[in-house]
């Protein structure tokens, strides 16, 4: 080990020559009749070179296990040969105790060796005679020894002062001499490593995340630390020692559908990586460098560096999973003492349909029913990333055996929860990547499996193209209140290069399955076209703007042809292209690449139709049949999905209706999905298609008697509707932000307000976009309300998180500028916004 107890030995790696003040070697004569000199170990060092050479047989190679199992053998079987030579039997009070990868039985190449030479407190010449005899040789032979000698007492002292002690010493390992004696050593430092881990586990976790900021992360590097890398051999050993004190299990995490063989399997493929760097370099060497890779990846049968690359990237990113969850589930493990001891067992605090918080994890609920609602993984996902809380493992390992796989087409609920996943931004990748280490990302995207780990052709590329796909939905949540599609979206962020790893043009191959899985989805065929669209021309501003002679009509024309003139199409291309170049690596975009894409889309808009104006749904005639009737009339009838209803409202057209109902809905805990507002003959009539938050709605009965109390001024929805989520976001155990707020009181993506003029004389339209909150649209129907705007129609959306809402608007005192100001004013003062950014002086802290 690297410190040294008083009075003992200890020194590194001594490739030539001895340590200063070290006596000479002792006779053969008092310790067996050692060998003396270098030829003490030339036996050693000959025998590794033929294990090197070809493993002792004509054109025969050893693989890396058993290179490494020969490796183990060969130094073990030479350690009891010069251990008997010098007398240490069972009986001397000495003992040779392995740690490193000899005590893992992972002796690599040219892995250093490890010993300590434990005695029971021998006469001090002895133990240096004994300790020379056993040094020297292996000195003299130019072989790498980290030594120490000590007795037991002083071992466990230095594993009690010293962390990177104690980790090396828990992997201690007899090899020869008094057993008894080493018992004594490796019972003591795991006993004290169990009852003392409560104080040592935040200095583990400070001194693991040092080593990944200094090695970075094993998956998305070019040239990796295969040992101290996120992901590497050092995780492996980490998740032992946690397993050593009993917080959690050695192999913690992985579903039966994990991908890549799971945990054990990642770690042995890094060891035989690593074996064949050592072959290859020809010495001790951890990073893995590119002109090594195509010779190591074709020693193991992989293929080139990148076949390599991809089973790198696939093995670190199951350890690095597994190393999340031992480090959480041992966070939440650790005795407590004290007052502590006194905290509250931890409240399951319901967050979906089946889905609850528990101890600080995203769990289902007890009575939640894997193998009969196929919706559940979504819901468990979205929950989680919105809560910004981990999902646990155990309930991804129910949701990987029991849950089923969703109808095609989805339901719409299931759709609308990958919505608010993705509309995450940042929050989703971690989600996805844990859905995914467990297999049951790769269950609702099969096609994901091609692009799984794929590493990147071009060198400008930071992430593999599957973490490259999340990180521009990522990037694409900030941008949907841009677009009037925000679904389409994040959804072509998330497939763009869905087509990669399958040979041929990847937009063309990309657009097909864009199809294929659109239809999967439940898209409407026209959003289907939609997306297909997108990726295939996702390259084609990027491409045309810094290639092509902006200048040349037939340039923007190539373009707006390619796009059938359609404008939302051009916008949402425009909003990927930004998300698509920000994903991909620092310097990709800047304010060049931006001025020449925003100059091509701002040439092609002059060229294609102007953007169609928000139009009101039709009136069902049933409904206007209904109307004539008077009175308030709430009707509650099954959409067609497991979660969706339709909420159909008529009652006197008078002010603050629209505000009223959508509040009591909100009151009831019915999220509006969509909504149609409209009238006839004095008459309103809103129909809103709702989703419960948990279970089933109220009858309508109930609904009715709430809107008549609400229309007669008897409650105060906005009061109650401030109360309902400021009691949500207080009892969410969300991360608290930089400024002391709740992370979830802040938006992705501002909000935008467009106007549009209407057709009608007197009429002006308003859109919104922004992203939902609890009561959203009875805010806003409120706002208009005290505006003097009429409503005349309307038409709301809720795409995933983000809304986009049309109003179609009579104004009090007539269409103005300022008028539109304080409508807008208004508007953002009930809608959430934006985080702001640090102050300059905090930016730099």
């Amino acid at each position: 080990m690297r410190s040294d107890p008083q009075g003992s030995r200890n020194s590194g790696p001594v490739p030539a020559g001895k340590p200063a003040g070290a006596g000479p070697l002792a006779s053969s004569g008092s310790a067996g009749g050692a060998k003396q000199g270098p030829e003490a170990a030339a036996d050693l060092v000959r025998a590794r070179k033929q294990l090197l050479d070809g493993g002792g047989t004509r054109n025969r190679r050893l693989d890396a296990h058993a290179l490494r199992q020969a490796l183990v053998d060969l130094h073990e079987f030479w350690l009891t040969t010069k251990a008997a030579e010098l007398g240490i039997r069972s009986d001397t009070g000495f003992a040779v105790v392995a740690v490193g990868g000899l005590a893992r039985r992972e002796m690599l190449p040219y892995s250093d060796l490890d010993l300590i030479l434990l005695h029971d407190d021998v006469d001090p010449k002895r133990v240096s005679e004994v300790a020379d005899q056993l040094w020297y040789p292996l000195w003299d032979a130019h072989i790498k020894l980290d030594h120490s000698v000590r007795t037991v007492p002083q071992a466990l002292q230095v594993a009690g002062s010293d962390l990177t002690a104690a980790l090396g010493m828990l992997e201690a390992r007899h090899i020869v001499g008094d057993e008894d004696l080493s018992n004594l050593l490796i019972g003591g430092v795991r006993r004290e490593w169990r009852t003392g881990i409560r104080t040592r586990f935040d200095e583990l976790v400070a001194q693991t995340q040092s080593r990944w900021s200094r090695s970075g992360e094993i998956a998305h590097r070019a040239e990796p630390d295969l040992k101290n890398g996120r992901g590497g051999l050092r995780d492996v050993q980490l998740l032992d020692a946690l397993a050593i004190a009993q917080l959690t299990d050695a192999m913690p995490g992985l579903g039966p559908e994990a991908p890549g063989g799971g945990l054990e399997q990642s770690h042995r493929r890094l060891l035989d990586v690593r074996t064949e760097l050592h072959r290859v370099a020809g010495r001790a060497r951890d990073q893995l460098r590119a002109q090594d890779a195509d010779e190591i990846g074709a020693a193991l049968r992989i293929g080139d560096r990148f076949d390599l690359a991809r089973t790198l990237s696939d093995s670190a990113r199951t350890v690095s999973y597994s190393v999340d969850v031992g480090l959480r589930t041992a966070a939440a493990a650790i005795p407590r003492r004290g007052f502590s001891r006194l905290r509250r067992v931890p409240v399951r605090r319901p967050l979906d349909e089946g889905v609850v918080e528990h101890g600080g994890e995203v769990v289902l609920a007890r009575d939640a029913r894997p193998k009969k609602d196929p919706g559940l993984i979504l819901r468990v996902a979205a929950a989680s990333a919105q809560t910004e809380m981990p999902m646990s493992a155990t309930t991804l390992n129910r949701l990987s055996e029991g849950a089923p796989e969703l109808r095609e087409p989805w339901p719409k609920e299931a759709l609308n929860d990958l919505l608010v996943l993705l509309d995450t931004g940042k929050s989703a990748a971690a989600v996805i990547e844990a859905l995914d280490r467990t297999g049951l990302w790769g269950r609702l995207l099969p096609e994901w499996g091609a692009i799984r780990d794929l590493p990147p052709r071009d060198a400008v590329h930071t992430w593999t193209v599957d973490r490259h796909l999340v990180e521009t939905v990522a990037y694409a949540s900030g941008f949907t209140t841009r677009v009037a599609r925000p679904d389409i979206l994040v959804l072509a962020a998330l497939l763009h290069d869905i087509g990669k790893g399958r040979g041929g043009d990847h937009s063309v191959v990309g657009a097909d399955l864009a199809v294929q899985i659109g239809n999967r989805l439940g898209l409407w065929p026209s959003d289907v076209a939609l997306l297909s669209s997108i990726v295939r021309y996702h390259l084609l501003l990027p491409e045309t703007a810094t290639r092509r002679d902006l200048e040349d009509p037939l340039t923007v024309q190539t373009v707006v042809d390619a796009l059938d003139g359609d404008t939302m199409l051009l916008e949402l291309l425009h909003a990927l292209a930004e998300a698509d170049s920000l994903a991909t690596g620092p310097g990709v975009w800047g304010d060049w690449k931006s001025s020449l894409i925003g100059e091509l889309v701002r040439r092609c808009r002059l060229v294609m139709a102007g953007e169609p104006l928000p139009q009101p749904d039709p009136i069902d005639p049933d409904h206007i049949a209904r109307a004539a009737n008077g009175g308030v009339f709430v009707e509650l009838q099954p959409e067609g999905g497991q979660h969706t209803y339709i909420v159909t409202v008529i009652a006197p057209d008078e002010p603050g209706l629209l505000s009223d109902a959508a509040g009591v809905l909100a009151m009831n805990s019915l999220r509006v999905l969509s909504a149609s507002v409209g009238s006839h003959a004095g008459s309103a009539i809103n129909t809103f298609v709702v989703s419960p938050k948990f279970g089933t709605p109220p009858a309508a009965g109930l609904i009715r008697q709430e809107l008549i109390r609400a229309i007669a001024g008897d409650l105060d929805l906005i009061a109650l509707l401030d109360k309902k989520e400021k009691d949500a976001i207080a009892a969410a155990p969300v991360r608290v932000g930089d400024e002391g707020v709740p992370t979830t009181a802040f938006a992705q993506a501002p909000p935008k307000i467009i106007w549009f003029d209407a057709t009608e004389d007197g009429e002006v339209i308003v859109e919104l976009r922004a992203e939902d909150r609890v009561g959203l649209l009875c805010r806003l129907a409120r706002v208009l309300e005290l505006e003097g705007a009429d409503v005349r129609w309307a038409k709301v959306s809720t795409l995933g998180s983000v809304v986009v809402d049309s109003f179609c608007l009579a104004l009090r005192d007539g269409d103005s500028s300022a008028n539109r100001e304080r409508i807008e004013a208004g508007i953002l003062g009930v809608v959430p916004m934006i985080r702001p950014p640090k102050p300059v002086e905090e930016q730099t802290t």
